[in-house]
């Protein structure tokens, strides 16, 4: 990506230089968590001494919590983290994930009897039209 156009703006430096220092620090956590807890974890913030993570869900984050002494020492040997005194984890699912295309399983011809039997049993004429109906939804 080029910024060149925007040469002239200190607005977008000023921008472009917040994000690249907050890259650097979240490659830094990262770098200090354990194995694994690395994946679904992000970096949101560090101000006045307490770092803010976020995980993808609340077990992950119990994780991170239950370890969470272990990640400030680890977290305390870089630079940007030397006063970090409090660890606060959030847990927020990503906002995008694959959904699997749900794929309707056909009527079994046994259920499909059990369907028909039900609805002759039944004197509610609307309900024996909808049992008769899914009843003939049968596989071939």
């Amino acid at each position: 990506m080029s910024f060149d156009k925007f040469e002239g703006s200190p607005a977008l430096k000023s921008l472009v230089a917040r994000a690249e220092l907050h890259r650097s620090a979240e490659s830094q956590i990262l770098e200090a968590l354990p194995e694994d807890l690395k994946t679904g974890v992000r970096f949101l913030s560090c101000e006045e001494g307490e770092l803010v993570l976020s995980a993808e869900n609340s077990s992950r984050a119990s994780q991170i919590r239950f370890r969470q002494h272990e990640i400030m020492e680890n977290v305390r040997q870089h630079e940007l983290f030397r006063f970090v005194w409090k660890l606060r984890v959030k847990v927020a699912p990503p906002r995008f994930r694959e959904h699997r295309k749900v794929e309707k399983q056909p009527l079994s011809k046994e259920n499909a009897r059990l369907l028909e039997e039900e609805a002759g049993h039944t004197k509610d004429k609307a309900l024996r039209e909808v049992l008769e109906k899914l009843a003939s939804h049968v596989r071939n």
